[in-house]
């Protein structure tokens, strides 16, 4: 009797714990507009969004999250870069960037995430129809 209540109990803990999918080096996670290859190992992440550098505050914004960016050598190379596709201070222009995912310190206020620029994919001219803003003051 002891042997069979035994063997029903490791039944029950082996059917109970959860399956685990593996996943092999060409798959690829992909969240929205967030990728990261399995076989990179780095740690870096593929983000694309609109960015833009205003008094000294760096944003990321894809059409799902936002992202504070860190500022850094790296950043204002991009934000140099940006100059260029800018009608005014405070239009965002679109990039793609290979960067590292920082979770926000519990002791600040912001974003859940910070992004380390690593590396700088693409810069795009901003769509006319896309251009959302706001402009205080005379015309």
């Amino acid at each position: 009797m002891k042997k069979a209540l035994y063997l029903i109990c490791i039944l029950a803990i082996i059917s109970c714990k959860k399956k685990t999918k593996s996943i092999t080096d060409s798959q690829i996670i992909s969240s929205d507009n967030s990728v990261k290859t399995i076989n990179q190992n780095d740690g870096l992440t593929i983000l694309k969004g609109d960015f833009i550098y205003y008094a000294d505050a760096a944003v990321l914004q894809t059409p799902t999250e936002v992202y504070g960016v860190v500022i850094d050598e790296k950043m204002k190379e991009l934000n140099t870069q940006v100059q260029k596709y800018k009608n005014q201070a405070t239009d965002m222009v679109p990039v793609e960037i290979k960067g590292k995912l920082i979770p926000k310190p519990d002791s600040e206020e912001g974003w859940p995430y910070r992004i380390e620029i690593k590396e700088i994919l693409a810069i795009s001219k901003p769509k006319l129809e896309d251009n959302n803003t706001v402009t205080l003051g005379k015309q």
